[in-house]
This record gives C-alpha cells, structure tokens and sequence, in this order.
C-alpha cells in the first residue's frame, strides 16, 4: 500500500509542479516549454534594432538642404584651384604616371 501512496504523491507533486509553472508563466508573461525542444521564443521577444539604430545617428541636413552642399562644392573647388596654382592639383586626363609610364 505505501509503493501505491508514493506513487499517487509522486503523481500529485507532478500535477501541482506544472499547474504552478502554468500559473507562473500566465502571471508573468513567460513562455512555458515543458519539453524543452528549442524554439524561437527569445528572438521574437526582442525589440527590432533598425529603429533604435536610426535615432543613435543625428539629422544629417547636408543630404537635403542644397545650401549647404553648394556651399561645400564651392569650397572644395576653390581648395582645387588653390593646389593647380601651387602645381598640386589632380593632372588632365591621360597625363597621369600611368600614362607616361606606358608611353615610355
């Protein structure tokens, strides 16, 4: 008789261990996996990552005001211009060292 009362406790103790487990995971909002087989549970709990990436960067108003990028062509002309004078600049095209190498 005490084989059968063991097993009917054994039996019980299963049954309150997963009735609290169920408890548990509707109070909390927890994902019961009694079998334990992999599932993609963790990954569709996190949060989507291109929005917070998007507003670490600020505003980047070169992209749509044209002001400002006239502005910075003009400079980066007038710097182009200042190195030709000095005979820096970029050489015309097909005056390079690659040019005069295979025309050697």
């Amino acid at each position: 008789m005490s084989a059968a009362a063991g097993g009917l406790r054994r039996l019980l103790a299963a049954a309150a261990t997963a009735g609290a487990a169920e408890a548990r995971a509707a109070i909390f909002g927890h994902v019961l996996n009694p079998t334990g087989k992999r599932s993609a549970t963790k990954l569709m709990r996190k949060k989507l990552v291109g929005d917070q990436v998007a507003q670490w960067y600020p505003y980047d108003i070169k992209r749509d005001d044209p002001l400002v990028m006239a502005r910075e062509e003009k400079e980066r002309l007038s710097k182009l211009e200042m190195l030709k004078r000095r005979g820096k600049g970029p050489p015309k095209k097909g005056q390079g060292r690659r040019a005069v190498k295979r025309s050697k």
